[in-house]
């Protein structure tokens, strides 16, 4: 085996043309691998130059009074946006463009985008529609980088939007949070009515219902008062004319009393002269020279005197009762012309009350007044006639003894005196008092009467009105009581209502603190806009950060060129020995000697390309001596793998070797995750070498977990021992097999 190995060795360095192949076997893998990762190097970094069409047909929209042209401020966005080539075409030019190929895809911003999005305050929103155009043939990757750019276009307007409807709600919200706070006293006054109207709600009712039994019996009452109406135009005719007739009754006294005022006091002044004339008399008599034949003289002349006083006494005490009967003549008929009328209105019964007691008052004292004087009078006439009685005894009293003649004298001088001094107290108080007051009394009289015409007046004018008034009333009370009907009638939802009102505030209360809701519809709006324009923000954290997509992908498409470096090998270089030193070597023997030659220039082929990796293409890589150590094992696990298949099958391996390649490829998770391809890849992946090459190489790239380098090793392994027993067991025998199918094969003149 060693033999075998160092001729190899010493063949290619003694044979230029043998090592110039062996060189560019080294070479050519790694030249698969650096133009793989640098085309693939960073290619959505360039995504500005994918021309994409950009249709504006939006015609704006009038929401509330204000224009809006949303399609203009995406525009305006997007000629801010390098992301991808923006063209702002018309979209006859845009999908010529997009057919011809020179436009990957086009995007149309239909008519109504803004009216569309103007429908978020009506009842019925609609959606607003961005069209989207692709031309998928042009490239397999291509159409997806433009549709993300077509997402992103969306999501951009739809955060704008989102952001500036949520900026106006939060105003709103903002303005209602404080409106409520500053209503807030109110509110709660609002709660406490509420409250307190639910409970008085049963006495509502009832209130309700003695309104209606009322307004019923209001409505009796009008028409009462309806009934009574003409009865008092006839009592207020009736009253003026009683006034009127009264009044000149008052006028005729008052001019009667000016006509015998002079007459009395004419008499009072007889009277009180005679009186005072008799007293002086009586005292003039001397008892005690009285001749008793004399009695009937002095009797006589007492008589004369007291006779004349009480004829002036009379006459004044006439003239007084005339006018107090025309005085007071007239007022049985006032009180009962005057009396108001049942079912007239409260009003006029309170102001006829009124006036009857007024008149009452004024009139009583006039009265009063008169009968005390004519009282008074007859008081005096009846001193006079005891005297004129007395006067009368003297002479039988004369008869009889003197002693008793001078006790009568006393008497008749005490009462004489008494006589004269009652006498000139009345003349005085009929002067001072009784006159003026009668003539008081009379023109107070007519004043009450006048006042009492106008008021009588007023009311006659007034009865129209008040007949307007009950049957405008009447009607009113009518739609009153349909009111009142229809309240009673809604009055249980009324109330079922403000039951349930209550309850619900109650809930609230005890679920909720409206302090806690007015600090949430208070708020910052420009804050609030911020946070719906993008309320969750994506930080990312790249546990193993990959500086691009060329070094994501340089571990495949590292793995990929070492397979291909063994592809190489077995394709120029023969896994047998020919010649006639080949019978020298058992075919164990071979297997093995020529495995360490593939190995040796497999481990150049790794070499180079790693290092290439990390120096010419600047790859960043966390690892680099465990990059270039797990490469040296993935290469010679393939490179075993490859030539075992090729030294035991022969040309058949090379199949087996290109075949597995295509299987790796597409099955191992290089560049699609394993979980994206279909099924047969997702069952045959484990039993792939790739895999386990591709995430070793990885874990150099990236930074290493152990324990997934360690499982991955141990793969790598069974695979490199499975290939060994492969060719070290079986190679003789499959060998035998696979030399009768190459002659005749060789036979054919197609193969060699």
């Amino acid at each position: 085996m060693w033999k075998i190995f160092i001729t190899d060795l010493k063949n290619i360095g003694t044979n230029w043309v043998a090592m110039v192949l062996i060189g560019g076997l080294i070479i050519l893998p790694s030249l698969y691998a650096w133009f793989n990762i640098a085309a693939s190097w960073d290619p959505y970094g360039n995504t500005d130059q994918i021309p994409i069409g950009i249709v504006n047909e939006d015609e704006g929209a009038t929401v509330r009074d204000q224009e809006i042209h949303a399609g203009d401020e995406v525009v305006k966005s997007l000629k801010e946006n390098r992301s991808l080539d923006w063209k702002f075409v018309d979209r006859e030019k845009a999908m010529d463009k997009l057919e011809y190929g020179d436009y990957f895809a086009v995007i149309v911003i239909p008519k109504n985008f803004s009216e569309s999005l103007g429908t978020v305050i009506s009842d019925q929103p609609e959606k607003a529609d961005v069209e989207y155009y692709v031309n998928e043939k042009i490239n397999a990757i291509a159409p997806k980088i433009t549709e993300k750019g077509a997402s992103a276009i969306v999501e951009q307007v739809t955060s704008n939007f989102i952001s500036t409807v949520n900026e106006i709600i939060f105003e709103i919200f903002n303005d209602l949070g404080v409106e409520i706070e500053k209503n807030l006293p109110d509110i709660e006054k609002f709660e406490d009515y509420l409250f307190t109207l639910e409970k008085n709600l049963p006495e509502i009712h009832d209130k309700l219902n003695q309104t209606s039994e009322d307004a019923n019996s209001a409505g009796d009452l009008i028409n009462k008062a309806q009934d009574v109406l003409p009865r008092a135009k006839e009592v207020t005719s009736s009253g003026l004319k009683t006034i009127d007739n009264t009044t000149n009754f008052l006028n005729q006294a008052e001019d009667r009393l000016n006509k015998i005022s002079p007459q009395i006091d004419k008499d009072l002044e007889k009277i009180q002269k005679m009186v005072s004339d008799t007293n002086s008399f009586v005292h003039e008599i001397d008892t005690s020279s009285i001749e008793f034949g004399e009695e009937k003289q002095i009797s006589d002349s007492i008589n004369s005197q007291i006779e004349k006083t009480l004829q002036s006494i009379g006459t004044i005490k006439g003239a007084l009762k005339q006018v107090q009967e025309q005085n007071i003549s007239n007022a049985p008929s006032n009180e009962q012309e005057n009396q108001p009328d049942e079912g007239e209105n409260e009003e006029e019964n309170e102001n006829e009350t009124e006036k009857e007691t007024e008149n009452n008052i004024q009139v009583n004292p006039n009265q009063e007044t008169i009968n005390k004087a004519i009282s008074e009078l007859e008081n005096m006439e009846q001193q006079l006639t005891n005297l004129q009685t007395q006067g009368s005894e003297i002479k039988s009293l004369a008869e009889k003894r003197k002693g008793q003649v001078e006790e009568a004298f006393s008497s008749i001088k005490e009462r004489s005196e008494t006589v004269n001094e009652r006498v000139d107290a009345f003349v005085k108080e009929y002067k001072e008092t009784i006159e003026p007051t009668v003539r008081n009394e009379v023109a107070s009289a007519k004043q009450t009467l006048t006042e009492a015409r106008e008021i009588l007046v007023g009311i006659q004018s007034t009865i129209p009105e008040v007949e307007s008034i009950l049957n405008r009333t009447e009607g009113n009370l009518g739609d009153g009581k349909e009111t009142l009907n229809k309240v009673l009638g809604e009055f249980p939802y009324i109330n079922d209502k403000v039951n349930e009102l209550a309850n619900r505030i109650r809930n609230i209360q005890k679920d909720t603190d409206i302090n806690e809701i007015i600090q949430l519809l208070q708020n910052n709006p420009e804050a609030e806009k911020g946070f719906f324009a993008e309320p969750v923000v994506l930080n990312q954290h790249k546990v193993f950060p990959i500086e691009n997509y060329g070094t994501g992908m340089t571990p495949f498409y590292t793995v990929l060129s070492l397979w291909v470096g063994g592809l190489l090998l077995i394709s120029l270089m023969s896994t047998e020995i020919h010649g006639p030193r080949a019978e020298n070597y058992t075919g164990r023997q071979i297997y093995f000697g020529r495995l360490l030659t593939f190995l040796s220039i497999g481990l150049f082929q790794t070499l180079i390309v790693t290092l290439g990796d990390l120096y010419l293409l600047d790859v960043n890589i966390k690892e680099p001596l465990w990059f270039i150590l797990f490469g040296i094992l993935c290469s010679a696990v393939f490179v075993t793998m490859v030539y075992t298949v090729v030294s035991v099958f022969g040309d058949v391996g090379k199949a087996i070797a290109i075949i597995m390649l295509v299987l790796q490829i597409a099955g191992s998770g290089g560049t699609y995750p394993v979980v994206l391809l279909p099924k047969f890849f997702q069952v045959i992946s484990p039993f792939l070498p790739f895999t386990y090459a591709v995430g070793i190489m990885r874990e150099a790239v990236g930074g290493i977990v152990w324990e997934k380098v360690a499982h991955d090793v141990v793969f790598l392994v069974i695979f490199a021992i499975l290939a060994l027993i492969l060719g070290g067991v079986l190679k003789n025998a499959i060998n035998k097999m696979t030399h009768v199918l190459g002659e005749k094969a060789r036979e054919s003149g197609l193969f060699h």
